[in-house]
């Protein structure tokens, strides 16, 4: 079967969350590049942010939400998100989905960076993302068809319409499916840094394929790095969550100085970037930074998932300090919708990190991202079922192009990112990275993919080549510093820019085709 009601691209949160709630009607095709529990939403240790505790509500979620995205937020947008918290996590438990209780069979509920209140709901400890996806994948029916390690390299569009998607197996087949509805739910794009919390699969698929297919997207400048992964040996071994923070922990230096002391008014619980940001500092200056545990009662027992990560890597947790370095985290941007999912693509819809409906601002509110891809999925879904299932008929016969172009490393890339387009950024560093980028851009048969000639690898690298541009562009455009994107050359906010937002389109903008 190649005609489906909906194609839905990816299989985290919000893909399964959309798929769940249209199978009992709809035929789906939901297509992953790796294994279906390898999103990034199964990687989540946090939990689900929702004003439901004595004392909260969902207008203190609110405020929260705006001040830890510097108020770039679309107001609509975060409102929906925290209004629907309570429900969201209601809706979950009816249908079986069992969170972390105490004793008296109340919600656990535990505290992250830049939130007033306890207000995070949690399941298995710290593997509230796993337990979520396994849950929703026992929802799905036999209406679903899960295509595991297929990639999605292009969009078809006629007349400003999404009619399907190519696909390219590891065998190299290539194969068209169309769809009534094309969603894309690929996550976002942490594979272009060096040092990430992302799985290795994100190399920002969804959003070069919209990007070349003519949809807007906006934001892209925004990049959350996680202050807390674990890190040994100059490399990235995983993440350690912000709840760990939230429960008592806090940074340190090699001499045990509290380096986030006087640098905050949160101290250790401040925004996501003020935090990325000190640490680079110390971490500049010479100093190893630690995450003090010491204080924290039954570590293994409330975090069994990082303390099997650090024992892995040869860190005793009973010694009390975890060694950390920031680490790209979170796609703010994305591609442009509306609080329904649709882009600017006619029955081309975005949800979960790829999308951007301007919810998160300049920097996103920890565990609010689960919470996102469950309340916008569960919109677009509502959405997608009182449309019409016309498929567009064609004859699939797209013509790639043929000549191989020479590609760099995808390591090469990461260090792009890291250097110029990472933490803190300059006129000067982001000059470079344009200029890197755009000699592979400008290459004239670029955005005509030799499919046959190239590897998946090759493919993957292309997209992190437009999306690595796209984010050096936007973040060229911005002379401010506002949450997630630093210039040390304009490191105050401007209220001028503060609600403008940066779109970027291929039809838009000149110099990469």
């Amino acid at each position: 079967m190649t005609q489906y009601d909906v194609i839905i691209v990816g299989s985290g949160i919000s893909a399964l969350t959309v798929a769940s709630q249209l199978c009992e009607k709809m035929n789906i095709l939901m297509i992953t590049k790796g294994l279906k529990q390898q999103s990034n939403s199964s990687l989540a240790q946090g939990g689900i942010a929702a004003a439901i505790g004595k004392g909260d509500h969902w207008k203190f979620h609110f405020e929260d939400t705006l001040y830890a995205g510097c108020f770039h937020n679309t107001e609509k947008a975060a409102k929906e998100l925290v209004q629907s918290g309570e429900e969201v996590i209601s809706s979950l438990q009816q249908n079986g989905m069992q969170f972390d209780v105490n004793d008296y069979g109340e919600l656990l509920l535990g505290r992250e960076g830049a939130h007033r209140k306890k207000r995070i709901i949690h399941a298995g400890g710290d593997a509230t993302g796993k337990r979520l996806i396994d849950h929703f994948l026992t929802r799905l029916n036999e209406r679903v068809t899960l295509l595991e390690n297929h990639m999605v390299f292009d969009i078809e569009v006629v007349n400003n319409r999404a009619i399907g998607v190519w696909v390219k197996t590891k065998e190299n087949e290539i194969i068209f499916y169309s769809g009534a509805h094309i969603i894309l739910a690929t996550g976002g794009c942490g594979a272009l840094y060096e040092v990430t919390s992302n799985s290795s699969l994100m190399t920002g698929d969804g959003l070069a394929m919209a990007y070349r297919a003519g949809a807007t997207l906006i934001d892209m400048e925004f990049i959350q790095f996680h202050p807390t992964m674990l890190y040994i040996d100059g490399a990235c071994k995983g993440l350690i969550s912000e709840t760990v923070r939230g429960e008592g922990a806090f940074l340190i230096d090699e001499n045990g100085r509290r380096i986030m002391e006087n640098a905050h008014p949160f101290m250790d619980l401040a925004p996501r970037d003020v935090v990325a940001r000190v640490m680079q500092q110390e971490i500049k200056h010479g100093h190893r930074i630690f995450l003090d545990i010491s204080n924290i009662q039954q570590f293994r027992k409330r975090f069994p998932t990082i303390t099997r990560l650090c024992e892995e890597n040869g860190i005793d947790v009973e010694k009390g300090r975890i060694p950390v370095a920031p680490g790209m985290h979170f796609l703010m941007g994305g591609i442009e919708t509306d609080l329904f999912g649709r882009t600017s693509i006619e029955r081309l819809y975005a949800v979960g990190e790829t999308a951007c409906t301007g919810v998160h601002g300049a920097n996103r509110l920890a565990s609010n991202s689960l919470l996102e891809g469950l309340v916008f999925g569960k919109r677009l879904a509502f959405y997608i079922s009182e449309q019409p299932l016309d498929v567009m008929m064609t004859n699939a016969a797209k013509r790639f192009g043929n000549e191989k172009i020479a590609l760099p490393s995808k390591r090469e890339i990461q260090e792009m990112m890291m250097t110029y387009v990472g933490i803190t950024r300059s006129n000067e560093g982001l000059s470079f990275a344009l200029h890197y980028f755009e000699q592979f851009l400008k290459t004239p048969s670029f955005f005509t993919i030799n499919v046959n000639g190239f590897t998946i690898e090759d493919l993957e690298c292309m997209n992190m080549i437009t999306v690595g541009w796209l984010i050096a562009k936007a973040a060229f455009m911005r002379k401010e510093s506002r949450g997630g994107h630093y210039r040390i050359d304009f490191p105050k906010e401007n209220d001028w820019w503060k609600q403008k937002r940066i779109r970027l389109s291929i039809f838009e903008h000149e110099g990469v085709n």
